[in-house]
């Protein structure tokens, strides 16, 4: 993989888990949960991808996290978002959105357009 590769897919994560986290806080299995869900199993979020992942958004402030009991009676770290968090999902949609859109139109051209 090279490094555009590793940049489209940390940022695609980071939105993701950012998503993930919009209803509400989350222990990290819900959020690969919702994920697999949500993609229709296209995407699997394995526990080493995840974590590093969680705890890099969680030091540039965009989640916090609390301890709390799962729905098993067990001790989990919940997630959520941070106001930061939610201000970088909605421009990071937008982004995505229009990265989307552009390289879309560009990898559907015949031909190049005339200089």
């Amino acid at each position: 993989m090279d490094d555009l590769d590793v940049s489209l897919t940390r940022g695609t994560l980071d939105l993701l888990l950012l998503k993930a986290l919009s209803w509400g806080p989350r222990h990290g299995y819900a959020v690969v949960d919702w994920i697999e869900q949500a993609t229709g199993a296209a995407l699997i979020v394995g526990e080493g991808t995840l974590y590093p992942a969680l705890h890099r958004l969680e030091r540039h402030g965009l989640v916090e996290a609390d301890w709390g009991l799962s729905e098993n009676n067990r001790h989990a770290k919940y997630y959520h978002l941070s106001a930061a968090g939610h201000r970088r999902l909605q421009g990071g949609t937008t982004s995505w959105h229009q990265f989307v859109e552009s390289a879309g139109r560009a990898l559907r051209a015949t031909s190049p357009e005339p200089a």
